[in-house]
């Protein structure tokens, strides 16, 4: 053992233990939320117009509860849940809002490709939303990351 570790006092020691054996979980960075202190994907696979309302009102009843800038949300939309994201969404003022602070809306590619395919038509999407190539690889991707997974 070197001399400097000999030295080195026994919290620096832990700490070092704690990252190398992976007990330490470190925050995902948030380039547009240097501040945020939580990291939240609400998954949205349901197209129900409940499901859909309910997933706004939890967004921003958590931007309310935290404020804006302590909390890095994205809001993940794949199979019959991509419909929030459609352009002509009547919930769209309040997806404009959300995105306003700060808030992500991710719609998988895969799933308008195949409504694309079995209907000949490609539905328009909110112009802010955000194409992902798989909604579900994307989750995986973005928890492996820090991200903390919600269903509501």
């Amino acid at each position: 053992m070197s001399s400097y570790l000999l030295k080195a006092p026994i919290s620096m020691l832990l700490g070092l233990a704690l990252i190398a054996s992976g007990l330490l979980h470190a925050e995902p960075l948030s380039e547009s939320k240097p501040f945020a202190e939580k990291f939240l994907l609400l998954q949205l696979s349901d197209g129900e117009a409940e499901k859909q309302n309910k997933v706004l009102s939890v967004a921003a009843n958590l931007i309310e509860f935290y404020g804006p800038d302590a909390i890095d949300m994205e809001i993940t939309t794949f199979g019959p849940g991509v419909r929030l994201m459609y352009a002509d969404n009547s919930r769209r003022e309040r997806i404009s809002s959300l995105i306003a602070q700060g808030v992500r809306f991710t719609v998988c590619m895969n799933t308008i490709n195949t409504i694309e395919r079995e209907t000949r038509t490609r539905p328009p999407l909110h112009p802010e939303s955000i194409p992902v190539d798989v909604g579900v690889a994307h989750i995986l991707d973005e928890v492996e990351k820090g991200y903390v997974l919600v269903r509501p």
